[in-house]
């Protein structure tokens, strides 16, 4: 039941809002909404190379509670295809995702699940729902070829055979073996562990988008799938981005090069663009809190990074990047020495670089896993002295401290938790930085020489080539009055304040 005749026009009686199109190197884009006015109401995009190809249907975010493959989607639906059409869904589930949660909020049972309500096999040809609707209508108007609907399970396949995770769930059709051959090919040869790697299963739930698409509309479809347990969100991003790129690749949609996480420039110029790093060295949390203060930032795009993609050079397309709390020297190691050296790189050629915490302890000069940096060295850090304690203390910002992060009161109260007591490093290869925040209190705990935190920079700034550096010790983002801290932090290393 394949189809792999391609299409060189649509008819356009469009569902929804319809922006008009702007270009960018040849490709056309266009957008529109589906359920329009309501709280269901969520974006899809069209990138139309114009050239004769397969119209290849994106979804993510089906599942409230599967966040990797939505962010996933909402990079993507910026590549350029060189060939055919890309129609992008990236968060079908608009509210689910709101909510953080797989069904769709105050729906009634027998509707709840959204990957449940398409056109069932030997039943009738009809969806259930008005958003299985739009999203089935949107599909069958641009006569899709392929749709790849991007999903996360709870655990490995491989390890609980219960769960889904970490699979590619296809139907049949033209393309298909070898489509799903490159895809776990490309995702497998980045994971170490065996029982990790991802798995072929056989044909998509009765129900569901993939299937449906399928034996009702005739496209080469599949559902991929990702892990949660115990795996950073800039991983399983990474994953989805590395599995459809290998199926657009082997359908001649896109050229080399193209697997970005942000876009290129010429689109979404006037946004501030930060990577936020979340994997290895990172605090449970750590990247969540920072994430959520930044996207208060007015045209602001956030994407959390991880090794992988720094040491592939994917900095080049941000303004800065954000190191967030939890283990400086795990950080280090988790990027690796190649890794190290493209942050280094980054901010030479003009990039900002904001350290928090753990963050700063990377920044620093004095160790060798360091990223050598800012010309600052962390004190009183022998036998554990550097687990100073959690708790509230006072600093104070300077005049340069005020100008530059906001005109807060002369002392504020901010969380501390462990983070580096700086003293200037000496090195005549780096500019010598400069205060902006100074502690005015202290914790000693753990035998941690009392007076050596109070009067010491809590925050300060640098210079490495064309580019900044700023490095905050306590934690500003857990206060909602210091917030602003951060975002003033991130514009300033952006070069927009």
């Amino acid at each position: 039941m394949s189809r792999m005749h391609w299409k060189t026009s649509l008819a356009f009686p469009f569902i929804g809002f319809f922006l008009a199109a702007v270009s960018l190197l040849g490709v056309e884009f266009q957008q529109g909404e589906l359920r329009k006015g309501t709280e269901q109401e969520t974006s899809w995009y069209l990138s139309d190379s114009g050239k004769p190809g397969p119209v290849i249907m994106i979804v993510g975010g089906m599942h409230g509670n599967e966040q990797a493959g939505s962010r996933a989607a909402g990079q993507i639906r910026h590549w350029l295809p060189a060939k055919g059409k890309l129609l992008v869904l990236p968060r079908a589930n608009k509210t689910g995702l709101d909510a953080g949660m797989r069904y769709i909020p105050n729906s009634p049972g027998e509707l709840r699940d959204l990957n449940r309500n398409f056109p069932k096999t030997d039943g009738e040809n009809q969806t259930r729902g008005d958003l299985a609707q739009e999203i089935w209508s949107l599909a069958k108007r641009f006569e899709i070829d392929w749709l790849l609907d991007l999903h996360e399970g709870s655990d490995f396949h491989q390890i609980n055979k219960k769960s889904v995770g970490s699979s590619i769930i296809p139907t049949k059709g033209e393309g298909m073996e070898e489509a799903v051959t490159k895809a776990l090919r490309a995702v497998n040869d980045t994971i170490d562990n065996p029982k990790k790697k991802l798995v072929r299963l056989r044909y998509p739930v009765n129900g569901s988008l993939a299937r449906a698409t399928h034996e009702r509309l005739g496209a080469v479809a599949m559902i991929l799938e990702t892990t949660v347990k115990d795996q950073p969100l800039s991983m399983r991003v990474g994953q989805h981005r590395l599995m459809v790129h290998a199926i657009l690749l082997h359908l001649e949609v896109l050229g080399e090069g193209s697997n970005r996480l942000a876009p290129a420039r010429g689109l979404a110029d006037d946004q501030v663009r930060i990577a936020v790093y979340d994997a290895g060295g990172t605090g449970r949390s750590s990247a969540r809190k920072v994430e959520l203060v930044l996207e208060r930032i007015k045209d602001c795009m956030i994407r959390r990074i991880g090794p992988r993609d720094i040491r592939s050079g994917a900095l080049s397309q941000f303004d800065l990047v954000v190191f967030p709390g939890g283990s400086g020297s795990r950080q280090a190691a988790a990027l690796q020495k190649t890794g190290r050296a493209k942050v280094h790189k980054f901010i030479e050629l003009g990039g900002g670089y904001l350290g928090v915490c753990a963050g700063s302890y990377l920044a620093a000069r004095n160790y060798d896993w360091s990223l050598k940096i800012i010309d600052g060295r962390t004190v009183d850090t022998q036998k554990g002295h550097w687990r100073r304690g959690e708790g509230m203390v006072k600093m104070e910002l300077t005049e340069k401290g005020r100008l530059i992060l906001g005109d807060y009161p002369k002392v504020v109260e901010v969380r501390y938790a462990n983070g580096p007591i700086f003293a200037p490093a000496g090195d005549d290869a780096l500019e010598d930085f400069e205060p902006l925040a100074y502690f005015r209190t202290e914790l000693a705990k753990n035998g941690a020489r009392v007076g050596a935190m109070v009067d010491t920079p809590a925050i300060l700034s640098g210079k490495l080539g064309k580019g900044r550096v700023l490095c905050i010790s306590p934690h500003p983002e857990s206060s909602e009055s210091l917030h602003g801290i951060v975002r003033r932090a991130a514009l300033w290393l952006s070069g927009r304040e």
